[in-house]
């Protein structure tokens, strides 16, 4: 019993000091007074795992939606991919002839069955608004033909607006069913915008440039008319929006492009706006007076960023990346005024002479291979602006310019702004060759012209991360105002499209493929989303 006690005693000591944390090696047991054992703790059971969901394949709407006028979808059954998804498929009607919504709705999915026409053409010289086809967030549109394509005529808009989480997608019948990869392209039209804003290179041979006898037909089509005199014309709004795998040829060497605005004016807003995988150029900009911002080009096969026939307008925030795996593609920008003809309104000096505009961009060139033989091409007599912008371009030339209208001075009676500006603008180029001069520009004059601006060189060593997004080397690159360049601009304090990690315009709703990845949030190029 005295031993029990004890034991007992140097138990509950030991227990006292257990949960004071503070024993000293004089609180040992001596030897004689037993072993003393604390229990190993009970063992806590592993958490079981909760298992990830699986996610719920899409299944068919029972019937497409009903939308406002007499022109309805035509529900042609069902589409589905690889993965076991099925949606109805509702193709829009050939024309929409009343104002419509198309909504986003469980288990549709929506076609154009060949060209589809938003409203008739208005004519040069209407003001009104006859039809405007809205688009809601997170909808899907394929093209059931190559030959389909969406056409916005004179006077009607089309309101297709997503947002960063929901973008709306126009795409191809191959990328729905699984059978589009990350080289694929041509696969239909694409969208295309007719507005009444001043365009050169009429049709009618007498037309005067700028005014509303001066029309042009779309190419590779007909009755798909633009121009006219309104450089304030609306043509609706394009935002968050993905054009995937465009470029139809519709004519012998006649393609449409991802997007083609064509007379488009100033109250069409055009703004964060992917075109991936064109066969053509991701947007071709036909005369007009838009401002574009917040752009992203991936994997187009001809120019990135092409624009004629007199337009005036500004691009800003462009992210422009030419197809990884396959030397293809041609130029980040060409900009020309023609001059292919004598006629007044198709020459060098036809007015309004093309004036572009771009802000805040970031171009990797990746081929070699392309007809204008540089990143960016100008010639025809255009103007041109550049300033806060890098080009990517080790193995091409960067810069080529051709035709003597093109380097002159400044001269107000022929709207000619003067040489081409390049301001705070770096460039990585061929070391060989970073300038040509051709059709009677020296190739000295090309360099003197870009070296201007101090801030502006062709020695320039990327320290980008994630592709596009700056480093050091280009946050130290002195920037300027792109405001006092045209007021349309937004002011920034830094190069390129992408000033560092935190800023993300281009999240979310953008796709990723093997070209250039734009963050987890977007999906993949080749998949279609399925909530």
């Amino acid at each position: 019993m005295v031993k029990f006690n004890h034991i007992q005693t140097i138990l509950m000591a030991s227990c006292a000091c257990v949960g004071l944390s503070a024993c000293g090696a004089d609180d040992i047991a001596s030897p004689g007074e037993g072993t003393i054992v604390i229990p190993a703790p009970t063992p806590t059971p592993t958490p079981t795992p909760t298992p990830t969901p699986t996610p719920t394949a899409v299944t068919p709407a029972a019937a497409c939606p009903n939308i406002a006028g007499t022109a309805q979808l035509t529900d042609l059954g069902t589409i589905s991919d690889a993965s076991g998804n099925t949606w109805r498929n509702c193709a829009f009607p050939a024309r929409f002839t009343s104002s419509t919504a198309i909504t986003k709705t469980a288990g549709v999915i929506y076609s154009l069955p060949g060209r589809v026409d938003v409203g008739t053409d208005q004519g040069a010289a209407s003001t009104n608004t006859d039809v405007t086809l809205s688009i809601d967030p997170g909808v899907v549109v394929f093209a059931s033909t190559g030959n389909a394509y969406l056409a916005v005529n004179r006077g009607n808009k089309l309101n297709a607006v997503g947002t960063a989480a929901q973008p709306i997608i126009f795409t191809s019948r191959e990328n729905v069913t699984g059978a589009a990869t990350d080289q694929s392209s041509g696969q239909w039209g694409g969208v295309v915008l007719l507005g009444r804003a001043k365009i050169t290179d009429c049709d009618a041979p007498g037309a005067a440039p700028g005014t509303t006898a001066c029309e042009r037909d779309t190419e590779g089509t007909s009755g798909a008319i633009y121009g006219g005199a309104n450089d304030a014309d609306s043509s609706g709004r394009m935002s968050y929006v993905q054009i995937r795998y465009s470029g139809f040829v519709l004519a012998d060497g006649k393609e449409l492009q991802g997007l083609t605005p064509s007379g488009v004016g100033t109250g069409t807003v055009l703004d964060h706006i992917q075109i991936h995988n064109s066969s053509d150029d991701g947007i071709e900009i036909f005369g007009g007076s838009a401002h574009l911002k917040n752009l992203v080009f991936t994997g187009n096969e001809d120019d990135n960023l092409d624009s004629d026939v007199g337009f005036r307008g500004t691009a800003q925030f462009v992210i422009s990346v030419q197809r990884a795996n396959n030397n293809i593609g041609d130029t980040f920008t060409e900009t020309d005024s023609n001059g292919s003809t004598t006629q007044n309104n198709k020459s060098e000096d036809a007015l309004p002479r093309q004036y572009l505009k771009v802000a805040n961009f970031t171009h990797i060139q990746r081929s070699n291979t392309g007809d204008d033989g540089a990143t960016m091409m100008l010639r025809g007599g255009a103007d041109l602006a550049m300033v806060n912008g890098i080009i990517v371009s080790p193995d091409q030339t960067c810069l080529r310019i051709n035709s003597a209208a093109t380097v002159r001075d400044a001269d107000s009676a022929l709207q000619d702004a003067g040489k081409p500006v390049y301001k705070s603008v770096v460039m990585q180029c061929l070391a060989a060759t970073p300038f040509k001069g051709t059709g009677g520009v020296d190739v000295a004059v090309v360099q003197s012209i870009f070296t201007t601006d101090t801030n502006s060189r062709f020695n320039y060593t990327p320290s980008l991360t994630s592709l596009f997004i700056n480093g050091a080397t280009e946050t130290a690159v002195p920037a300027i105002d792109p405001k006092t360049i045209d007021s349309a601009f937004a002011t920034t304090n830094y190069v390129g499209a992408v000033k560092d990690a935190s800023d993300t315009w281009y999240a979310g709703w953008t796709c990723n493929s093997v070209t250039a990845s734009f963050g987890s949030t977007g999906g993949n190029c080749t998949a279609i989303p399925t909530t």
